[in-house]
């Protein structure tokens, strides 16, 4: 990390937004947050308040450094963070979905399948030679 950190702060234009974004007052911690915490019930509100700024702010601030909304953004992160959860030995559906903020491993399963073209149980049966959800994506923001 240190070396990214040397070469993205030595010129700027290099730094891919999420570096940015994790750099800002208001959106580093949001992102830290909605990372640290996917499970929890947010809404644009409720993270607006948790960083003490408006709705109104965090939502431009955050589309602009990210390039998507902060629910949006939300989404992403689980499904991505699912994709993951589901390769480790063991796990059910059932605790993947409660662990990332689905409600139920209906819910989860129709919004993985919608996001990657696959059902959960054919990702996991694809393991490790899978190819990687979220393929091209931004790397998380986590605390630099």
């Amino acid at each position: 990390m240190a070396s990214l950190r040397s070469w993205f702060d030595a010129d700027r234009r290099r730094a891919p937004g999420w570096w940015t974004a994790a750099a800002d007052p208001v959106v580093g911690p949001a992102l830290r947050l909605l990372q640290d915490h996917p499970e929890h019930p947010w809404t644009t509100g409720s993270l607006a308040a948790a960083v003490a700024t408006s709705r109104a702010t965090l939502a431009r601030r955050f589309t602009a450094l990210t390039g998507q909304p902060p629910m949006g953004y939300l989404t992403t992160w689980r499904l991505d963070l699912a994709a993951d959860l589901l390769l480790e030995p063991g796990t059910t559906l059932t605790a993947v979905a409660r662990r990332v903020g689905y409600g139920s491993p209906y819910a989860l399963s129709a919004a993985f399948t919608r996001r990657f073209g696959t059902s959960p149980s054919r990702h996991r049966a694809g393991g490790a030679g899978a190819p990687l959800p979220g393929d091209g994506d931004p790397p998380p923001a986590r605390g630099g």
